[in-house]
């Protein structure tokens, strides 16, 4: 553990330097022109960091690109024949995979110091350098103190917790398939509790959603303007709005877990001296000390920077919450990444109102066996369950080639695909009537 004193000298004297060698690029060459970025991140975060570059960096422009991760994956793929994109810039590490196994990054190793090889239980840089971390990030849950209050919500601590009945139409999540870092907390909740364990807790909580956006940060704004109660987030939406002023709170559950966001240098870049002048202002002590401002408010990967930070700051290289978090299989993910996101889709996401109105049934039949306990009631309940959570594929199948070949760039896409989608849509709607009807014989047993 880096003392506080310790960590301001290493602050100051990182800081006393970080001028002279953003100043040039690490390949010699003056950067000059512009640099495009492809990211993920709103205007919040991207404004500040690219007024602070432009003026540690004069005579770079830096150009950015929003899109959602996905989306900006398949971007950087599109125009590698005539590329016109210098960096990938996101919070999701799986899809760095994704760029790296198509040899789609330029492996570049930073010049900054004071950086540990690990936060947490994770690796902070790509053991083949072709990315690099730049700030932490947690998933959890959010929700606005005034709409709990009088909506009379408890608060949460678990993602269990958003499946009890009190919580019905009062959560929103964004979409896995367009938000990288909610296919991270999907993907987190699978790794931590099991692949069975974890889409039954997932379809639960899903049961209460209110709204599943496009975008992950419709989901704070919602919360934060009080559109909706309580919203499944990565852990900076939280922190910049409590900042802000907003009656908001956040926890990070015990199933969850501390993984970079990252940034990587796009293969045959048009602007390479430019893309490195970047990377290395991101991670050195001026870069990391703009994700301290209260818009941004991301955890830095760069310890000695927090003692620039309140004392109320989470600090990932000191919490002990951070040591106990689960260590996230960036391999298993990326092998599974769009069979998951289209699990969500078909089961979820395009099911939604089955999936409320069984779920809302069902809790009708719990308040009515705490009045009056009804074995068969029960028993049908537990029947309902079960249909609901159910699953088209195992886990093997799920990371099997045959499968992912369906929704990866293999020759039987396209048609495979809509064939898979279409079976597991077909899935979702029969056991969800029939889970439903069992719902409903239980509530007129329970009566």
């Amino acid at each position: 553990m880096i003392s506080r004193r310790a960590a301001i000298a290493a602050s100051i004297g990182l800081s006393l330097v970080a001028p002279a060698a953003l100043a040039q690029a690490p390949s010699g060459q003056a950067p000059v022109g512009k640099v495009t970025v492809v990211t993920s991140f709103s205007k919040d975060v991207t404004d500040p960091i690219k007024k602070a570059f432009e003026k540690a960096v004069p005579g770079v422009s830096l150009e950015v690109q929003n899109r959602n991760t996905n989306a900006g994956v398949k971007y950087v793929e599109e125009t590698k024949a005539n590329n016109q994109v210098d960096l990938f810039w996101a919070s999701a590490p799986d899809a760095f995979e994704v760029l790296k196994g198509k040899k789609l990054l330029t492996a570049y190793k930073p010049k900054a110091t004071g950086i540990p090889e690990k936060i947490g239980s994770y690796p902070i840089n790509d053991p083949q350098g072709f990315y690099a971390g730049f700030a932490a990030s947690g998933y959890g849950i959010m929700w606005n103190e005034r709409y709990a209050k009088a909506n009379k919500l408890p608060d949460p601590k678990d993602w269990q917790d958003l499946a009890k009945p009190i919580f019905y139409d009062h959560v929103s999540i964004a979409s896995p398939a367009r938000s990288g870092t909610t296919h991270l907390t999907i993907e987190t909740i699978l790794q931590g509790e099991g692949w069975e364990k974890g889409w039954r807790t997932i379809k639960e909580m899903s049961g209460n959603f209110r709204t599943i956006t496009d975008r992950s940060f419709g989901v704070p704004e919602a919360v934060n303007s009080g559109q909706v109660g309580v919203g499944i987030v990565i852990d900076f939406f939280a922190f910049s709005a409590q900042a802000s002023g907003f009656p908001v709170k956040f926890v990070y559950p015990t199933v969850t877990t501390v993984v970079p966001a990252n940034v990587g240098i796009i293969a045959n870049p048009p602007n390479k001296a430019a893309a490195e002048a970047f990377v290395e202002f991101l991670l050195s002590p001026a870069g990391q000390e703009v994700l301290l401002e209260p818009g941004i408010r991301r955890l830095p990967v760069n310890p000695a920077v927090y003692a620039k930070a309140g004392a109320d700051y989470p600090n990932p290289f000191t919490d002990p919450r951070f040591q106990k978090m689960i260590g996230f299989d960036v391999d298993k993910s990326e092998a599974r990444t769009a069979v998951v996101d289209t699990l969500f889709d078909q089961l979820i996401s395009f099911q939604l109102d089955a999936l409320k109105g069984v779920t809302k049934t069902l809790h009708e039949v719990d308040a009515a066996l705490v009045k009056k306990p009804n074995p068969q009631a029960k028993a049908l309940a537990d029947e309902a369950r079960s249909l609901i959570a159910a699953l088209p594929v195992t886990e093997a199948q799920a990371a099997s080639p045959e499968l992912r070949g369906a929704f990866t760039g293999a020759k039987e896409k396209g048609a495979r695909q809509a064939e898979v989608e279409a079976q597991w849509a077909s899935f979702a709607r029969d056991n969800y009537a029939k889970a439903k009807a069992k719902a409903e014989e239980a509530l007129k047993a329970a009566k």
